[in-house]
């Protein structure tokens, strides 16, 4: 019985271990059918990547609108608002030349006795501004030097059309002018308010610098701040005028630049641009000063009003006072302005003002100089008052004066 059984057992072996290796083959080829089928959506994602990828260019396009919208800045609108009213100006003008540089008179008769040439000769030259057009009728504001004792004033216009211009009126004082060229509808700027200006907010300067050089009409543009307001300059070279009162802006002001408008951040104009400090080769040092626009306001109305800017009278004469003066006078103020004349019916004399008086003050502010009381006068009109405080044999005293135009024969 024994070994009846065993070989029974033994005969069923490989029918065990071929079931078992069927199954493992079986459980292979499922393995690597899964591990396929996971390769082929490994591969059909990475396939549809490019696809996201090349939509991207939907998503760039609202990106672009975006920076495009914000490039759009304060500047760029407020340069669209005014650069179109910027104009730039060529006046022409003819003046007497002597022949000869030098002085010799042999020289100067031998040269006209054998070549005919005469002791002087008109010769023409020309000098280039901006300006800007106030009033669609075609009134333009600038500076009267780029305008002085012109005989011809040519005005390109911002789209390239050049027409002839005249002078309304002007204020060499002031350094302002008015032109007019022919024309309707033409575009124009508005004025701003020259009093609200606040130091460090946006300055825009709009100009035709070195017009000369370029083939184009567009304006230039430079930005910058407002440096600082009411600066007393000194004219340079020369000159020995003070410019008062002025704006000061770092926005870069070029030959050429001259009448052209400072701009605030909402297009409006807040100055009329007039000069630049400047190195010896001619660079800027970012000191560039305009004439506040509530001036040239003024200025347009006393031309339009009576054809000029009135001048103020006082009708006094004045010392001013230093110490060793005050010493010898046995003055007890030792700074203010004695007056030494008064004439007749002036405003001086009617307020009630007389020889002797010590001016110490004006409007409340101490005034010790000259320039001190022009200061105090600058940019007043016909009808203001200034009240005066003086220093009449050791008493103060207030004095209310009302200005006049001057006459002409003073």
């Amino acid at each position: 019985m024994e070994f009846t059984d065993k070989p029974r057992r033994i005969r069923y072996l490989p029918y065990i271990f071929g079931g078992l290796l069927g199954i493992s083959l079986g459980l292979i080829i499922i393995s690597g059918v899964f591990f396929f089928k996971n390769s082929r959506s490994v591969e059909t994602a990475d396939t549809r990547r490019p696809a996201s990828v090349a939509a991207s260019p939907a998503g760039a396009t609202g990106a672009v609108q975006t920076i495009d919208q914000s490039r759009r800045s304060a500047i760029v609108v407020a340069t669209e608002k005014t650069a179109p009213a910027v104009v730039s100006i060529a006046s022409k003008y003819k003046r007497v030349v002597r022949t000869y540089p030098f002085h010799s008179s042999v020289a100067r008769e031998w040269l006209k006795q054998f070549f005919g040439m005469p002791d002087t000769y008109m010769r023409e030259y020309s000098s280039l501004g901006s300006g800007v057009i106030i009033h669609e009728d075609g009134y333009i504001l600038t500076n009267e030097h780029v305008v002085h004792n012109a005989d011809v004033i040519e005005v390109t216009l911002s789209d390239g059309q050049t027409v002839e211009g005249h002078v309304v009126g002007d204020a060499p004082d002031y350094d302002l002018a008015l032109l007019k060229i022919e024309g309707n509808d033409l575009p124009y700027a508005p004025l701003g308010d020259s009093d609200r200006l606040l130091v460090g907010e946006w300055a825009i300067a709009i100009g035709q610098p070195f017009g000369q050089l370029l083939n184009d009409t567009q304006p230039t543009v430079t930005v910058g701040v407002i440096s600082a307001l009411h600066r007393d300059v000194k004219g340079g070279g020369n000159s020995e005028r003070i410019f008062k009162d002025m704006i000061q802006t770092d926005a870069a002001i070029n030959p050429g630049n001259s009448g052209g408008p400072l701009v605030d951040s909402r297009g409006n104009v807040i100055g009329i641009n007039t000069f630049i400090f400047t190195t010896g080769g001619g660079g800027n040092l970012g000191m560039g000063f305009a004439i506040p626009i509530n001036r040239g306001k003024w200025v347009l109305e006393e031309i339009q009003r009576y054809g000029r800017v009135r001048d103020v009278w006082v009708g006094i004469t004045v010392r001013e006072v230093t110490p060793e003066f005050a010493a010898a006078l046995n003055l007890k103020s030792k700074r203010g302005l004695l007056i030494r004349e008064i004439q007749l019916e002036s405003p001086a004399d009617k307020a009630g003002l007389k020889p002797g008086d010590l001016i110490v003050a004006v409007n409340g502010t101490a005034i010790a100089t000259l320039h001190e009381a022009n200061r105090m006068i600058y940019g007043l009109k016909v009808g203001d008052e200034l009240k005066f405080e003086i220093n009449r044999q050791g008493r103060s005293e207030t004095r209310t004066l009302k200005l006049e135009e001057r006459p002409d024969e003073i």
